[in-house]
Formats: structure tokens, sequence, C-alpha cells
């Protein structure tokens, strides 16, 4: 009975009650939105380079290197001679390695020398690989593979031709004009670093600088003639990246070159340097949640003012039910049952909205944006934050229960 009673009573009162319902909708759905896409991005933040064991570069801050060798901000404090790679990289419990060579640039996008262990090894997010959307790995020394972002905004096409320049700037005076690379291949988006990377081989990187007079490459005593360029071997590397054959080898090896005798090396965790980086970002995250309580706190108060304000307006209905028998608790938890009826399917509304909105926009948001986005589903957190949230209407509507209680007396 308490509850079709309460039904009819917001049935009659039905434009403010939608407008409440609404507001507490959307609210919600801010709420337990940001709390969602907080947890998926601080997942995929941590899974911007996945199955990577080390991350080595010379010695400098662990989130510095992370920043330059997988971000690509900032730059390296020194190289890493070719020599001591080819050292470390040749350690029996080493499964596979990617050189990384950065220091060119291309109208303001990153360009990184590897080799094609890179499409081979490399993995983001859930340990997916690198895919083609068109062409083929880099192949001969000028060739060059792009990230999904660089070929959509320079609007690049297989087989265009391109030229590597100095500096991050967007124009630049030292372009590397008679080498020009080739476009072979462009990656399907991944929605990290690598959308805005180009790719080319360490020789394309080592012939472009073959007798360079400036800039930041020493000047190469070979002839530019040399019959195989295929050939060229650098003379130093930016950082690797190291996948092992066992975890269990992960702090010996690191600790080994940390202590690397011929120069100073540090060799880094990418998993704990990320959650490192993230927790430096705490403060935002607690500023989005504390704006999103806001919110709801004042849909909420929104929710009580209307019920106070329906007091004065339903005396007279008051009157009747306490003439028909209706006790002063009655009237009490009649109101009470009006506020949960409306939270209840302000929370409903909110969790079908979010459920639907995950699942339409999760590819999107993947490929643009680097947040794989799951589709809505319960956890601790949530049940505990829906619980908060009926707790706070509840005690929001003390205030006109309390009110109708006392006129029913």
């Amino acid at each position: 009975m308490f509850l079709r009673l309460a039904w009819f009573s917001l049935l009659s009162r039905k434009g403010s009650v939608l407008l409440t319902l609404l507001a507490i909708s959307v609210s919600i759905f801010v709420l337990l939105g940001i709390e969602h896409i907080r947890q998926q991005a601080k997942s995929s933040f941590g899974n911007t380079v996945s199955g990577v064991d080390l991350i080595v570069g010379a010695r400098t801050g662990d989130i510095n290197l992370l920043l330059y060798s997988v971000f690509r901000l900032g730059n390296a404090t020194n190289n890493i001679s070719w020599s001591s790679y080819q050292n470390i990289q040749s350690q029996p419990q080493v499964a596979w390695s990617i050189p990384i060579s950065l220091g060119d640039s291309h109208k303001g996008f990153r360009v990184m020398g590897t080799d094609r262990g890179y499409f081979e090894h490399f993995r983001y997010g859930q340990k997916r690989p690198l895919t083609l959307a068109q062409g083929k790995p880099f192949d001969k020394v000028f060739d060059v593979v792009l990230g999904a972002k660089v070929a959509e905004q320079l609007k690049y096409q297989l087989g265009d031709q391109l030229t590597l320049s100095h500096g991050m700037g967007s124009t630049s005076f030292s372009e590397h004009k008679d080498k020009p690379f080739r476009v072979v291949g462009i990656l399907e988006g991944t929605g990290t670093p690598v959308d805005q990377t180009l790719h080319v081989s360490l020789q394309g990187i080592e012939a472009v600088h073959l007798n360079w007079q400036s800039g930041p490459h020493k000047k190469r005593k070979k002839a530019e003639a040399l019959a195989d360029l295929q050939q060229l071997e650098p003379e130093s590397i930016t950082a690797f990246m190291l996948g092992l054959k066992s975890k269990m080898a992960i702090f010996r090896l690191q600790r080994n070159i940390n202590n690397f005798p011929k120069e100073p090396l540090l060799a880094i965790l990418p998993g704990v340097t990320l959650t490192q980086l993230w927790e430096m970002m705490a403060a935002v995250e607690q500023s989005l949640q504390l704006v999103s309580a806001l919110v709801l706190l004042a849909s909420l108060l929104g929710l009580s003012a209307m019920l106070l304000t329906s007091i004065r307006e339903r005396q007279r209905e008051i009157t009747i039910m306490r003439m028909l028998g209706a006790s002063p608790l009655f009237i009490f938890i009649l109101i009470q049952l009006e506020a949960m009826l409306i939270t209840l399917s302000a929370l409903a509304i909110a969790l079908l909205s979010l459920v639907a909105t995950t699942m339409l926009t999760g590819e999107w948001l993947a490929k643009d944006l680097g947040v794989h986005l799951s589709p809505w589903a319960p956890n601790a957190s949530s049940i505990l934050m829906m619980a908060a949230i009926l707790l706070s209407a509840f005690l929001v509507s003390l205030a006109p229960a309390i009110s109708a209680y006392s006129r029913a007396k």
C-alpha cells in the first residue's frame, strides 16, 4: 500500500518530479562515469607499453627515462654506446630487445629509429600487438612507417615521400632534403604515443647523417657512397627495451645494468614507473571526484527542496489521510518512500545510460584517446558508491519527512 500510494502521489506532481529525476540521473551518471573512466584510464595508462620487462637508458631519473622513451616527451641526458647495447642484449636471460634512437622530427612529430623487432615484440594495452592498417614494416634504408595520427593529420598515403629534420618545431631549417624517405606502412590507431611517431630503421637514421655538418648528431667520417647503406651501424642509441626469458631474472639484470662498468646506465621497470607517474596526478583525480560529488549533493538538495515545497502544498492531503486514520509515522514513511523511489529511478536511468555510453564509445575512446573503456559493470567501488547515494538521499529527505510528520500531529 505504501508503494502504491507513493507512486500515485509522485504522478500527481509529475512536472517537478520529472525535472528532479533528470537532475539526479545526470549527477549520478557523472559521478559513476568519472569513477569508471578513472579506473579504466589508470589501467590504460599503465598499459601504454605492455610486455616490456625493462627499459634502459643513460643514467637519469626513472620518470624522465620513461617520458622520453615511451611518451616521446623531453630528451635524453645522454646516449648509450652501441657496444654497450650489444653487450646487454646478448645476455643469456634476454629474449628480445628493441633499440630506440630519437633526435629527429618531421613537422612536429617525433622520428624514432629502431629495427623490425619493434613491430614483432612491442605491445600496448592488454598485450595487443602493433598492426598495420596499410603497407608493411620498413625493409629498405629510406623506408618509413607512420603512426595513425601522423598519417591522418598530414594526409600521407603509401608511396609518398617526406624528409626528416632536426628539432621538434613544425617548421625546421635543418632538413635532410637530399635523403627523402618513402612511406611503406601506416599503423592502426593505438591511442598511444605510437600514433604520433614516424618509425624508420637505425640504418636510415645513420644514413641521413652521413657527412652531416651540424646539429645534434656527430659528423660521420664514412663515405656517402657506401656500397651498402644497409650495413651502417650506429655509434649510439637513445634507449632500448628488453623482454626477458624469465621474470625471475628481472631484478638481477636490472641491478647488473645499473652497475654497468663501461658507462652509467639506468634500467627501470615500466609498470612501476608508470604507477609513480600516475600517482603524481592524484590531485587531479581527487578534484574530479570532489566536483562530481558536489554536483550530486546539489541535485539531492534539490530533491529535498522539491519535497519540502510539496509538503506545504499537500497540507489538505495530509489532513485527509489523518482523518482516514493515517498516523504521523505513516506520513513520515510515505515522504521517505517518495524520495527513495525518485533516487532509485534516477539510479536505474543513470546506470542504463552509462552501460549504453561505454558500449557505444569504447572503440572510439581506445582509438583516439588511448582509454580502453570496457562496458560498465558493477564492482566493489561502484556498489559502495551507490549505497552512499541512497544513504545521502535518505538523509537529505529527513527534513521534508520530519516537516510532514510535524504537520500530521
